[in-house]
């Protein structure tokens, strides 16, 4: 009795959880309803608990917005090729008859033909390396409520950055940043 209750309540928590990563609300942008909500599951009793924002999500009033494109140089390499020659080898064979006494051993060889493959460099070749990646950034004042913090780069997802490129200005964002500066 107390496995299938246990077994319902984390299909329940599972599937909770799905639909709310799937289902954003349409509030991302500031932070509206940020807590996700999910089902206890204790005894049937059916209480509702708001679960804190993820640690990792800062919070303040937008800035502004910044979108870097991907820096990207010429640049030259070893080219390599494959080169294969032919070779032989010697290969021994061995057939053993009789048994006891009478037991013979007769050996030959035989030559193996076989391909010998190695890359070797033969010249440059140029390619585009990339020197910084594309980032999109988002500036944000009284980050975590605090009014001395301001002017704090976060990179974000592209999602994040159409959102808070949307946003008024000095709007309340909530957001998991990729990373920190720009």
């Amino acid at each position: 009795m107390f496995g299938k209750r246990l077994l319902v309540a984390g299909a329940t928590a599972v599937l909770i959880a799905g639909l709310g990563a799937c289902g954003g609300g349409g509030g991302g942008a500031r932070g509206v309803g940020s807590g996700a909500v999910t089902d206890a599951g204790q005894g049937g009793t059916g209480t509702v608990q708001e679960t804190p924002p993820s640690p990792d999500t800062v919070s303040g009033l937008k800035d502004a917005v910044r979108h870097l494109a991907a820096k990207t140089t010429r640049a030259t390499r070893p080219h390599l090729v494959r080169k294969c020659t032919s070779a032989t080898r010697q290969v021994r064979h061995t057939q053993r008859t009789g048994t006891g006494t009478h037991r013979t051993t007769r050996t030959w060889y035989t030559t193996e033909r076989y391909q010998s493959c190695k890359k070797v460099r033969t010249g440059t070749e140029t390619y585009t390396r990339t020197v910084r990646p594309q980032r999109w950034c988002v500036r944000l004042d009284d980050v975590a409520g605090d009014t001395a913090r301001d002017d704090v780069w976060y990179q974000v997802t592209p999602a994040t950055y159409n959102e808070a490129h949307g946003a008024d200005e000095h709007a309340r964002m909530e957001f998991t940043p990729t990373g920190t500066g720009c």
